[in-house]
């Protein structure tokens, strides 16, 4: 997922610090570096966050959840999380956390996919649709960005704007590892037939070969001020 602009929503400038919850393999920590912005990682898993490190030797980056920040209250001018609320099944402690360390006036950037809007092109579309149940199934809170905004608000965050950004995929190479765990999903939930999935499977590889693979998710971008 790209980032969206996200720089621009956090309204940060050199000098600032800013905190990436769910840093990964710390793309976004590194375009942060560049922008002269002092950059933390976060991320609850030791080999990404080593190899975040490699990438970007001048930042800092620690193992830690979302929900309990090794960070001092109000020291941090931004705070982005991309990628991690779906994966909460209580969103609220690392809501709190948030709050706690950004400075007044810090800004916030939850940015995120609402699974429950996935459209792929396909000959058999109420199929793909019940597969697409079985894709929401595989996260705790598949559709939680539509929440990002509400969430905000009651966290007390003000300023409160919210885009929709599309990625567009039309290389099947890209989604069909997530197409056959989604399939497989809806297999162990009785939702469909191992002949249905099959069968679904092999048009989207063939929509692929044949250049006609389509794949759109909408990506929310909701930011705040603290």
């Amino acid at each position: 997922m790209g980032d969206y602009d996200f720089l621009e929503g956090l309204r940060l400038g050199a000098g600032d610090t800013c905190v990436d919850v769910g840093c990964g393999d710390g793309t976004a920590v590194a375009a942060l570096t560049h922008a002269h912005v002092k950059a933390i990682g976060i991320d609850p898993d030791p080999e990404v966050i080593a190899v975040a490190g490699r990438r970007t030797p001048g930042a800092v980056f620690h193992v830690a959840h979302s929900g309990d920040l090794p960070l001092e209250d109000e020291s941090v001018d931004g705070y982005r999380a991309a990628n991690v609320f779906h994966l909460l099944p209580d969103p609220l402690p690392t809501l709190a956390e948030a709050r706690r360390v950004l400075r007044p006036g810090g800004r916030i950037a939850l940015i995120g996919q609402d699974y429950g809007f996935l459209l792929l092109d396909s000959d058999d579309q109420d199929l793909t649709d019940v597969i697409g149940l079985g894709l929401e199934s595989r996260s705790v809170a598949p559709r939680a960005a539509r929440s990002y905004r509400d969430l905000l608000l009651d966290s007390g965050f003000r300023d409160v704007e919210v885009a929709v950004h599309a990625r567009i995929t039309t290389d099947y190479r890209q989604l069909a590892d997530d197409l056959a765990d989604a399939a497989a999903a809806s297999i162990k939930k009785a939702l469909i037939t191992r002949e249905d999935a099959d069968g679904w499977l092999a048009e989207q590889a063939d929509r692929g070969r044949r250049d006609r693979f389509l794949g759109i998710a909408p990506i929310l971008v909701v930011t705040g001020t603290r």
